[in-house]
């Protein structure tokens, strides 16, 4: 197996309490021994490199998983796999193991593509609560401003209707959003709360909504649309097919079909940015 990092602490209501006020959903029960909802770990268990650590993007160059193939490569997020196999719960220590599964590098159309999968086992006692593999993606850095990934791709998802039975929510997509949600992850890549920086090098119209926030909306159309009755261990796949920009609303859904919960995220002009696949496994 790779090097593995490894970060233990207890867990407290006050992250979870956070991000229930910033999105405007309901907290879980916290002092009932309540599992914490899907995606909700990752308010916890974070790192927190040092300042002088960090590269001209915000993230660490060293001493982190991954650690970037080589200077001056762009990251980006494109999806990933979670498994809850237990509740998550307040009040006890959690340790987060992570280690890579797979590096693929390819070439694109703007040069060398790095594919890496990393894998969290988050665990509480004895017991593995949650499997959460990631997929991040590193591009060389093209020689004009304009990004690849400021654009839908030409083979973009387009939108879908949900069915009558599905449930929808809306947030406004804006700067304080983005910042706050910045904060409560301890999340320092610019694009999402830097414009200057996010225009003028990598190339953006606008400041990039964040990946894991747009699976936790998705998330949280699951837990409104089945709402726990006890815990249930659950599986959820989802990637990300185009850039979501600030400005506007960012609309989410999930709805029933075929023994699935399908999910989606589109923007007010209807572009899908992110889709998933949600399942309960008992």
């Amino acid at each position: 197996m790779s090097e593995q990092l490894e970060r233990t602490e207890l867990v407290m209501p006050q992250p979870a309490t956070a991000l229930a006020g910033l999105l405007g959903v309901p907290v879980p029960g916290l002092d009932a021994g309540e599992s914490l909802p899907l995606f909700w770990h990752w308010c916890y268990l974070l790192d927190r490199p040092a300042q002088a650590e960090l590269g001209p993007d915000g993230h660490p160059v060293n001493g982190g998983i991954p650690t970037p193939p080589g200077p001056g490569r762009r990251r980006m997020f494109a999806g990933g796999r979670i498994e809850s196999r237990a509740p998550l719960v307040v009040g006890q220590e959690a340790t987060r193991r992570s280690f890579v599964s797979s590096t693929t590098t390819k070439h694109g159309r703007s040069g060398e593509l790095t594919f890496v999968t990393v894998v969290n086992h988050v665990q509480q006692g004895d017991v593995l609560v949650l499997v959460d593999e990631q997929d991040i993606v590193y591009r060389t850095v093209a020689g004009q401003l304009e990004s690849e990934a400021s654009r839908p791709p030409a083979d973009a998802q387009p939108p879908a209707e949900p069915g009558p039975d599905a449930i929808r929510l809306t947030w406004a997509a804006d700067p304080t959003l983005l910042f706050r949600f910045s904060a409560l992850t301890y999340n320092a890549h610019r694009i999402h709360y830097d414009r200057d920086y996010a225009r003028d090098v990598e190339g953006y119209p606008g400041l990039l909504v964040h990946g894991p926030l747009q699976a936790i909306l998705m998330a949280e159309c699951v837990r409104a649309l089945a709402p726990a009755r006890g815990f249930r261990r659950e599986r959820f796949a989802y990637r990300f097919v185009a850039p979501h920009f600030d400005g506007g609303d960012i609309t989410a859904w999930a709805a029933p079909e075929g023994g699935l919960l399908k999910t989606q995220v589109h923007d007010a002009a209807g572009a899908v940015s992110a889709v998933g696949q949600h399942e309960f496994l008992d």
